[in-house]
């Protein structure tokens, strides 16, 4: 069964500045999968949304092959083929530059290449606005 999403934060996962922005109590249906009991190697629930409570939305993106309710299922796919690690975790040593970047946020979940995704993304600074940037066509235009 796919994970059940999650409320979307405006920065990082974890800290006294935690601010919960969004709540989606959408789960993902129609999964598809490899066999019975398997789950499907590339399939993403994208929820997206801001952090000044913009009604969020959800779209269903399925790579095998491309389809779903993801308005750019081709590309979005091609996209995250094409990235050695779509969704790595920011690095912890780093400093990201103190700019804003608008107040969208994004809880991706699923699985992508086999592996769970739970990712949640805001564009809080310079290192979470690259995250958002790098994802390219699967996080669909600005929310709100």
């Amino acid at each position: 069964m796919p994970p059940a999403p999650r409320a979307l934060a405006a920065g990082p996962r974890t800290g006294a500045g935690m601010r919960l922005v969004l709540v989606s109590s959408v789960l993902l249906a129609g999964c598809g999968s490899t066999g019975i009991g398997e789950p499907a190697e590339n399939h993403l629930q994208v929820i997206v949304g801001t952090s000044d409570g913009v009604e969020s939305e959800t779209y269903r993106l399925d790579c095998d092959p491309p389809s779903g309710s993801h308005p750019e299922p081709e590309a979005a796919c091609a996209h995250l083929a094409a990235m050695d690690d779509p969704f790595a975790p920011l690095p912890g040593d780093v400093a990201c530059t103190q700019q804003y970047g608008g107040p969208q946020a994004a809880n991706v979940l699923g699985r992508w290449a086999g592996e769970p995704v739970d990712v949640v993304l805001s564009r809080t600074d310079g290192c979470r606005i690259a995250q958002w940037d790098g994802l390219g066509p699967l996080l669909p235009g600005p929310v709100g």
